[in-house]
């Protein structure tokens, strides 16, 4: 695997930021003709954007978890922003983090790596904040995501904001009663989807018996159910805490539509 850890400005952002990526290399035929004669296949590579949770980093799933091991055996890059205490969202007060992570970041990327474009081989998962980013990305953009994944997520956001249970992001939403049935409910932005004709992605929901968010899982997975939404769910002993994820995000990766040793041909 090939670790790029890059800064660039962003546009969106109206200034810098860091990204992680992980860039699988095994996958591609290397040919040996020779000294110094080395040749690759031009190949474009499965994605899967890994989002931090709130108080986190771009770097915490490589500092934390074995995402870089894991990744190598599935063949599949994994792209890693920084998205701040933004909960993936345009911030009223603050930076536009959600106009960066579903519009720039991508157009971005595929520009410049070897990353695909198609929607079949493009994945998102996070953790915490990062898994009601994960499943709002893929709710308000399922012609782009064929799954999604959440670990531990916030995905009753509105009923924490109502009982002040999440004043962190209070620069986030401004009014917490904005958010209710708007495209940053989660819940609101479920029921949509299961209403449309269109395309759906997969959902896949983790969640630890001992996590302060579990409650909110399972009210979620009962809604879902409910809808009829296309859900894995799986739940077991742990709480809010890395050895969880670690663990968990294996599931995922086996979940996820992707053939082992995945890469896509350039057309």
């Amino acid at each position: 695997m090939a670790l790029i850890q890059m800064s660039f400005k962003s546009k969106a952002l109206l200034m810098q930021t860091s990204v992680n990526i992980i860039l699988p290399m095994g996958t591609n035929r290397i040919d040996f003709e020779g000294t110094n004669d080395f040749t690759y296949e031009h190949k474009k590579f499965p994605v899967l954007y890994l989002l931090h949770g709130a108080t986190d980093d771009h770097s915490c799933w490589l500092r934390l978890s074995s995402i870089e091991r894991y990744a190598e055996d599935k063949g599949i890059a994994v792209v890693m922003p920084n998205a701040d205490m933004s909960a993936y969202s345009d911030m009223v007060h603050g930076h536009k983090y959600w106009t960066y992570i579903s519009e720039e970041l991508p157009q971005f990327l595929q520009a410049a790596f070897p990353i695909s474009d198609k929607r079949e081989d493009t994945f998102v998962a996070g953790l915490s904040m990062g898994g009601y980013g994960a499943f709002k990305l893929a709710l308000r953009h399922p012609d782009r995501f064929a799954a999604a994944a959440s670990l531990s997520g916030a995905l009753d956001l509105v009923g924490s904001l109502r009982k002040g249970e999440s004043s962190l992001f209070d620069n986030v939403f401004g009014d917490p009663e904005k958010v209710d049935n708007s495209q940053n409910d989660i819940l609101f932005l479920t029921k949509q989807l299961a209403e449309s004709n269109g395309v759906k992605p997969q959902l896949f929901q983790a969640c630890g018996t001992e996590d302060f968010l579990y409650e909110d899982n399972v009210k979620y997975k009962n809604y879902a159910n409910e809808l009829g939404v296309d859900l894995t769910y799986e739940e077991g002993p742990g709480g809010h805490e890395w050895s969880y994820w670690d663990t968990n995000i294996q599931r995922v990766l086996d979940w996820l539509p992707i053939e082992s040793n995945k890469v896509v041909s350039v057309e």
